[in-house]
């Protein structure tokens, strides 16, 4: 059983996932270090990119600015489109070949845009990590320190809440502490257990 986590930027995702993966043994696939995998130096993608943008988007030791790039492609939206059918199709692969070697219970699929990107087509089940959109802004501008506009374009990018929370078959809120969040994601975890079981 595939399960996909998903939330906008700065729900606490990262967090999540670290606990289904550290407590509990969960293998966990993560989109967005797999859209990292994808554009390495060597690989076609960069390439493309780099026809594209020019070698301004390349770093001094020849890896992708992801910042300079995300500035470009939030800037213009058409960009983005170019840039999202160029590496999805690559990203699917690289996240099917990870999943297929899960050896825990059931795998979990990370993904800021598992709804939007059609990843979600891959799971059984969607938690969505919720947030109030105020603390979702604060927490990213002070973790990645970036302008609020670049965080507020990329949650206009992202499905909206509510939209996400349309989806959801179970949804872990991270308006707490991290301890709280734990306890959901323990909870969350033996309940997928059960299901596994009277699936059997």
């Amino acid at each position: 059983m595939i399960i996909g986590l998903t939330g906008g930027i700065g729900s606490g995702k990262t967090a999540a996932a670290n606990r289904f993966a550290a407590e509990h043994g969960i293998h966990v696939v993560d989109a967005d270090l797999k859209s990292r995998v994808v554009v390495e130096p060597g690989k076609p993608a960069l390439s493309y990119i780099v026809d594209r943008f020019g070698d301004a988007i390349l770093l001094d030791d020849g890896n992708l600015n992801r910042a300079a790039l995300r500035e470009r492609v939030f800037a213009e939206p058409q960009e983005r489109q170019w840039l999202e059918q160029l590496l999805h199709p690559l990203i699917r692969e690289e996240i099917m070949t990870d999943l297929q070697s899960a050896r825990s219970p059931y795998a979990l699929l990370v993904s800021p845009l598992l709804v939007e990107s059609g990843q979600n087509t891959l799971t059984k089940r969607i938690i969505v990590v919720d947030v109030p959109e105020a603390m979702q802004l604060a927490r990213t501008v002070q973790r990645d320190a970036v302008p609020e506009a670049q965080v507020r374009a990329i949650m206009q990018a992202q499905a909206q809440r509510e939209e996400r929370l349309r989806h959801a078959h179970d949804v872990l809120t991270n308006d707490s502490d991290l301890a709280a969040l734990h306890a959901q994601v323990d909870a969350l975890h033996q309940r997928y257990l059960k299901l596994l079981e009277s699936q059997a």
